[in-house]
């Protein structure tokens, strides 16, 4: 009786040993997939950083963003010199809306740029 049972037993086990290995190839394929997914993001991530900090680099020797904070400070500035520079500023806004979209669209992204505010563009993109 125990000569019948030795087959059984060793077909027993050699079905237990390939499902257990086969768990094992399937938790370290997730494992490798959750890694390459890491890097990827991790990679992603300090491309990002290294891009702003050599745009941040980059301005450091120019004046364009002193020039885009004098022109921003335009409007501010008559708004508070009665009602001629209110109406200056009313009627520029107007000019400006009526300018085709991709215009103010790049407007948007020129001052999105000069200050690497990146996430900015989103909202000049929407209406």
């Amino acid at each position: 009786m125990i000569q019948f049972l030795t087959p059984i037993a060793n077909l027993a086990g050699s079905w237990l040993d390939a499902k257990t290995t086969k768990q094992a190839a399937e938790a370290k394929l997730k494992l490798t997939e959750a890694e390459a997914r890491s890097k990827i993001l991790l990679s992603k991530e300090t491309s990002v950083a290294d891009w702003e900090r050599i745009m941040a680099q980059g301005t450091q020797n120019s004046w364009k963003d002193e020039y885009l904070v004098g022109l921003f400070s335009i409007p501010l500035i008559l708004v508070f010199t009665g009602e001629k520079g209110r109406q200056i500023v009313a009627e520029g806004f107007v000019a400006l809306e009526s300018m085709p979209e991709w215009y103010q669209y790049t407007l948007g992204v020129i001052v999105a740029s000069s200050f690497a505010v990146r996430s900015a563009t989103k909202f000049f993109g929407k209406k």
